[in-house]
């Protein structure tokens, strides 16, 4: 590792600690040729698959356009930051787990819609809504039904 200061490579770790979940190592480092410490993250690459959009388009998996969409359905509800961080790592999971080179983007909203469910209610119909593609009233009727046939 080389020191941010000095640009040498000759460091010594002084602290080690789990971040994130467990998903993430945060070292505290001091150089040993000019003394002073810095901090490094070491995190697993994750190898997502490729997002299929509905116009057959193909894009990379970007973790800021999930977390957008949930904080917007999330907008005045009694949702943490926190439990929105584990939703969208736990949607990265299962994009994980599935092990193929791509995926549909409705493969990814229903983990965030599922997820989302056992949040807020409320916040999952917003979210159903734009990815849904809700055009009445009866559609929302038609979710809150469903939302009740599984409780």
């Amino acid at each position: 590792m080389r020191c941010p200061f000095c640009s040498e490579v000759v460091d010594r770790v002084i602290d080690s600690r789990s971040a994130r979940d467990h998903r993430e190592i945060r070292r505290r480092r001091e150089c040993l040729e000019c003394g002073r410490r810095f901090t490094t993250r070491e995190k697993m690459e994750e190898i997502l698959p490729k997002i299929v959009k509905r116009d057959k388009r193909r894009e990379e998996y970007d973790r800021l356009k999930i977390e957008h969409s949930l904080q917007k359905a999330c907008a005045k509800r009694p949702v943490s930051e926190d439990e929105l961080q584990l939703l969208v790592d736990n949607v990265e999971h299962a994009l994980q787990e599935v092990s193929e080179a791509e995926i549909s983007t409705d493969f990814v909203g229903l983990k965030a819609l599922e997820g989302l469910v056992l949040l807020d209610k409320l916040a999952a119909a917003r979210f159903a809504s734009v990815f849904r593609s809700f055009e009445s009233a009866e559609d929302y009727e038609e979710f809150f039904a469903s939302l009740q046939k599984k409780d």
